[in-house]
């Protein structure tokens, strides 16, 4: 009899009918698992029909069936154990979606949702925060809660999720969860309907000095500030929904593709997961020059620090496209046809403990039962490796989700930038700096075939040399000179706690302390608003699109009033180029450990509990890292606060930052962490124990050379060869 021609696609052998494979076995063996009722056993194990494989939809069957299926019916593929292979949603499973069911259509899907994620999450909320600040009068440590929501959820949600979800059908959990993500983009853009318009007076009517200008203050009939409750339930939904996305979602990929190409899928998927924040900032940046309410002609430009642009449009969008993904994932099997193979080829890398109850994860009936819990949980705190490595990835949780949060500020500070200024340039910052380390790291785990112990070591070099380049903060740009801030009206230096705006040129200009616009005075000094600085009126001519104030007393230029122009001063900082750069190689680096780390952690642990552990992973990196560093970093940064929002005797959110405070502390939470992180990695390699020699020979090739695995394979196959 001929051999027939291959059925191999891109993710191995696919098998439309029912099909065993056996775990490698003496030749002597019985052969009959290969044989299939209503089939006849090919040489690669694939039972004659005539309905076409996920991925030769298209090809001519090698025989004809007794019933054939037309293209657009029900395709049905189903494995040994009943499990349904077949693309589609419940009976509906139409030939057309076949073709999508490899690993790379897996690998489309979940990028897109990867990436829908980090743009919501780490993008649009950590670029619109300093307007919602604005817009609803929220303190710094306020919008910290917000950041932290999505953690908390994570944390309550990652036990449940991962232990279950991880012995179940994860692509519905993966669906399920982004769908509710999608509700939670929503809901999160939903404060902008529920309250009033936006007003602020333009500078033209009241910022000019005039007399009688001062306004008594109205109580308030509702605190605008009480819709942060709103954000976190937002945030909550988006925590819940991603929780399977990082936990199922990877080893789903994982158990699907050959152990060697695991660390450059995981790698692409993480990389969306990072473009996502970087086209966050850039599009969210964008949105912020549109005036929040788009249905009316502002008077003021988005220089002005009271303008909020339109923070909402971007949460829409996401809501609605995460909704659409979540139907083709639903969809999926709960094992792509022809995975199977790649766990009998899998070699263990797990830690051995010393009193081998590390085996007991090897019981196929290990973790499917509540009781099981505990056990599972035992097992990973004995494992010094994954524990060093949860640790390693808490502290640069912590300092990526400070900077994150709070990264545009700093930038907005230091360089005298608007919020979508400083939005746009940290977007490009993250696009090359994150999305490329990401991906580069699982590169070249891949390149040079790099078992654990040398992935952990390729962690330590990386957490090195971001701990090099974190001194960068020791350079910091000067503050703006600001009149009555950080120098008296003369020009003189103040000290930073003798802030005082009142001075005797503008003192009978009844300057009101909530309208804060400034300008930049043709003697370089800024001001608090154009009251503040004395103008009497404003000129009729624009300069470089801005607004021009005449007759400003506090202004001398040859003994007459001088002029200011609306907006910022801008920053004069000699080393902005240096800071840069050094911050690109800190986001680098940092990055480039991210997959390495993940992947050292699928291979410390047994297999059967590569889910459970994520997610315990996740829990302690959020528990440690991700809930308490946007929350430090705020108040950090509201500890180097010179001038605080008034209204009407109580404090709203900060106006202007002292630039050497806020590096200094940055430089300091920088360091503590990157000390750590190197120190729990250093130790992780220390502790770990590899498997014994011996019990990988003759199946190392398999796992690590994709060029030699079919090769390697055939000889633990005999019903493939033999009964041909």
């Amino acid at each position: 009899m001929a051999k027939p021609p291959s059925l191999t696609g891109e993710n191995g052998f696919h098998f439309p009918q029912a099909i065993v494979f056996p775990s490698p076995s003496p030749s002597g063996e019985d052969s009959a698992a290969f044989d299939t009722p209503g089939s006849t056993p090919l040489s690669n194990g694939t039972g004659c029909c005539g309905t076409p494989s996920p991925a030769e939809s298209c090809a001519q069957p090698l025989c004809e069936a007794r019933d054939s299926t037309r293209f657009g019916e029900g395709i049905k593929y189903v494995s040994t154990d009943g499990m349904e292979l077949a693309c589609g949603w419940g009976g509906f499973t139409p030939g057309c979606l076949q073709l999508f069911n490899t690993s790379k259509g897996v690998l489309f899907f979940l990028c897109v949702a990867s990436f829908l994620q980090g743009m919501t999450v780490n993008g649009f909320i950590n670029t619109v925060i300093t307007s919602i600040e604005r817009r609803f009068d929220l303190r710094s440590y306020q919008s910290g809660l917000i950041a932290s929501s999505y953690d908390i959820a994570a944390c309550l949600c990652l036990t449940f999720v991962s232990y279950f979800g991880g012995n179940g059908h994860k692509p519905r959990w993966l669906g399920w969860g982004v769908m509710v993500m999608g509700l939670g983009s929503l809901l999160f853009a939903l404060p902008h309907f529920t309250t009033g318009m936006y007003k602020v007076h333009s500078s033209a009517d009241v910022g000019v000095c005039a007399a009688n200008q001062s306004q008594s203050c109205a109580p308030a009939t509702s605190s605008l500030s009480s819709y942060r409750f709103v954000f976190m339930l937002g945030q909550f939904l988006h925590g819940m929904g991603a929780t399977p996305l990082y936990t199922l979602g990877v080893t789903y990929l994982d158990e699907n593709v050959k152990t060697n190409y695991s660390p450059v899928y995981i790698a692409v998927f993480y990389t969306a997961a990072i473009l996502g924040p970087a086209a966050g900032y850039l599009v969210g940046g964008m949105f912020l020059n549109i005036y929040t309410e788009i249905h009316r002609e502002p008077d003021i430009t988005p220089e002005n620090t009271l303008w909020v642009g339109a923070w909402w449009i971007g949460f829409l969008g996401a809501g609605a496209a995460s909704l659409l993904i979540s139907i083709p994932i639903l969809g999926y099997p709960q094992r792509l046809p022809g995975s199977q193979r790649y766990i009998v080829m899998r070699v263990s890398e797990a830690h051995q403990l010393k009193d081998g109850s590390h085996k007991k994860a090897s019981d196929p009936d290990f973790g499917k039962t509540v009781k099981d819990l505990p056990r599972s949980v035992l097992l990973l705190l004995k494992n010094p490796t994954f524990i060093f490595l949860c640790l390693a990835g808490a502290t640069e949780a912590t300092l990526i989700a400070g900077m994150s949060t709070f990264g545009p500020k700093f930038l907005e500070s230091q360089f005298s930038l608007s919020a979508s200024e400083a939005a746009t340039l940290f977007g490009y910052l993250v696009v090359p700096a994150g999305g490329g380390g990401t991906f580069l790291g699982g590169f070249l785990v891949n390149k040079f075939k790099l078992r654990c112990s040398g992935i952990i070591k390729l962690c330590l070099v990386c957490t090195l040399t971001s701990l090099m380049a974190i001194f960068v903060f020791f350079i910091r740009c000067p503050n703006v000179p600001m009149a009555g801030v950080t120098h008296s009206y003369t020009g003189s230096v103040l000290p930073g706690d003798k802030v005082n705006l009142t001075a005797p040129c503008n003192a009978a200009c009844g300057c009101l302390r909530e309208t804060y616009s400034p300008v930049c005075g043709s003697n370089n000094l800024m001001y608090y608003s154009p009251c503040h600085a004395g103008c009497e009126r404003v000129s009729e001519k624009l300069r470089n699109g801005k607004k021009v104030y005449e007759e400003c007393s506090c202004i001398e230029k040859n003994t007459f009033p001088g002029e200011a122009e609306a907006g910022k001063c801008t920053s004069s900082c000699e080393k902005r180029t240096l800071l840069l750069f050094f911050m690109f190689i800190v986001i680098l680096f940092t990055f480039l450990s991210s997959i390495p780390a993940l992947t050292a952690t699928l291979r410390c642990v047994p297999d059967r509990q590569r889910s459970f552990a994520l997610g315990i992973q996740w829990i302690v990196v959020r528990t440690l890292g991700s809930i308490p560093g946007p929350i430090a970093f705020g108040s950090m940064i509201d500890k180097s606060c010179l001038l605080w929002q008034d209204q009407c005797g109580e404090q709203g959110s900060c106006y202007v930052y002292e630039n050497s405070a806020m590096s200094l502390y940055t430089l300091i939470t920088g360091l503590v962490y990157k000390v750590l992180g190197t120190t729990f990695f250093m130790v992780a390699c220390v502790l770990y124990k590899p498997p014994p020699a011996e019990s990988a020979q003759g199946s190392s090739d398999t796992s690590e050379n994709g060029n030699s695995d079919l090769q390697e394979t055939k000889p633990s196959l005999p019903a493939a060869a033999g009964d041909i």
